[in-house]
């Protein structure tokens, strides 16, 4: 329980010292976004198995706070990595975390889901750390969209929790045609499909 004379302090920005992809990212959180005290079980199994090429044009779907893209786009420099969350505060944060370790290139944006992203053959790459709440209606939306903005050839990926795994992968089966899972761990599935 906290008293009044904690809220000050709770309204203080978090930092989290993390390396992704080889890369020492300071981060920013605030509590009220996924995962504000530490990187997520999901997004450490996914950067493990993902594979990114110096200048693909990726996507990061739901950034959050921005550890996803903010990694590829400083590990791979050539890149030009979108991020984009429906949640502004998430939006903010990930502009401050891009600022604060000096990557310049990305942009950062608001969009519920691909609302705001250019849907014609943009993308080498979509990446995403699904919410385990998305809905399977929308889950259905995002992927439809996801084909439309990827090149040919272009892959996404996502970490889902176990239970939506199968969902996934039919889903990426009738969507793209074709899915790969590329790691399953205790509570999280890395899946894959190419356009």
């Amino acid at each position: 329980m906290f008293t009044k004379k904690d809220i000050p302090r709770l309204k203080q920005d978090l930092t989290i010292e993390t390396n992704l992809l080889g890369v020492n990212l300071t981060l920013k959180t605030r509590w009220g976004v996924f995962s504000p005290r530490s990187i997520d079980d999901g997004t450490k199994l996914f950067m493990k198995y993902l594979k990114i090429i110096n200048d693909d044009k990726c996507l990061d779907l739901g950034c959050g706070y921005g550890p996803i893209g903010l990694a590829v786009a400083k590990s791979c420099p050539k890149t030009e990595v979108h991020m984009v969350d429906k949640d502004f505060i998430a939006v903010e944060l990930s502009n401050i975390n891009a600022k604060l370790n000096r990557i310049d290139n990305i942009q950062v944006y608001l969009s519920d889901a691909f609302l705001s992203v250019n849907k014609t053959d943009y993308f080498d790459q979509v990446l995403s750390n699904v919410p385990a709440k998305v809905g399977r209606e929308q889950l259905s939306i995002i992927l439809y969209d996801a084909y439309d903005v990827l090149k040919p050839g272009g892959k996404i990926t996502f970490v889902s929790i176990n239970s939506l795994r199968h969902f996934i992968k039919n889903n990426f089966k009738f969507v793209f045609g074709n899915y790969k899972k590329l790691k399953q761990g205790q509570k999280y599935t890395v899946s894959q499909a190419i356009k």
